[in-house]
């Protein structure tokens, strides 16, 4: 696990989009993509590029189930506010939340997963250690799933609602192995209150209570954290 601490979030952006650019010239071709402000100057840095994406192909973490992707809470919404409509892909790929049978596009979506291997995934940080929609608790073994969020993810993600009511209930999620297969794998965190999620991720035992410490056991991991991120390393 290789960890890099940065001023700021636009210094962590550009570090990993450097990184990104070295894997594409090795020849990948599928990006695995995550929502949340974690990434977006990362994804500003892709915009403001001159490379050409449009043999990349890219699959999205997770969908909040019972938003349609109109709906600016969305995170199909989110990706082509931040990306998608500023830079073509071949395709870009994120879960149905509106599909009829959840059962149905969980496995779609794993064969999905199974036809585009992941070359590089981008990931954040919970509070609590998630990654994805991966919480506590979930099997390592874990591949794309249906989530009953938990209260407290529930609680963080309210402030993007008018009231947490309106915040779904659950979402249909890349498992931790399918995140697990990508061959390289570049986590951003920022802020105080990651600190102690990162302390975990890094220092931690590897345990289900604390889902991305099973990056530890992962070949080809880089954390970008700034100087309040990484505080307790």
């Amino acid at each position: 696990m290789n960890i890099i601490t940065v001023k700021n979030q636009e210094e962590g952006g550009k570090i990993a989009f450097d990184l990104l650019k070295d894997k594409l010239t090795a020849g990948a071709k599928t990006l695995g993509l995550a929502t949340g402000s974690s990434p977006i100057t990362f994804y500003n840095d892709i915009i403001a590029s001159d490379l050409d994406f449009s043999q990349v192909t890219t699959i999205n973490l997770d969908e909040y189930v019972g938003l349609p992707a109109e709906n600016d809470q969305s995170y199909a919404y989110f990706m082509n506010e931040h990306l998608f409509k500023s830079k073509a892909f071949k395709a870009n790929y994120l879960p149905n939340g509106l599909a009829s049978d959840l059962d149905a596009e969980v496995a779609r979506y794993d064969a999905l997963i199974a036809e585009h291997p992941i070359d590089f995934q981008v990931l954040g940080i919970g509070r609590n250690g998630h990654i994805g929609f991966n919480e506590p608790g979930t099997p390592f073994t874990q591949k794309t799933h249906l989530v009953d969020l938990t209260p407290s993810t529930i609680e963080a993600n309210s402030r993007f609602f008018d009231t947490i009511d309106d915040v779904p209930k659950q979402a249909i999620s890349m498992g931790i192995a399918s995140i697990m297969s990508a061959k390289t794998i570049v986590l951003m965190a920022y802020g105080a209150e990651k600190a102690d999620a990162i302390y975990g991720m890094v220092k931690g035992p590897v345990t289900e209570n604390m889902p991305a410490s099973i990056l530890q056991t992962h070949d080809d991991v880089v954390v970008i954290v700034d100087e309040a991120a990484a505080a307790k390393l």
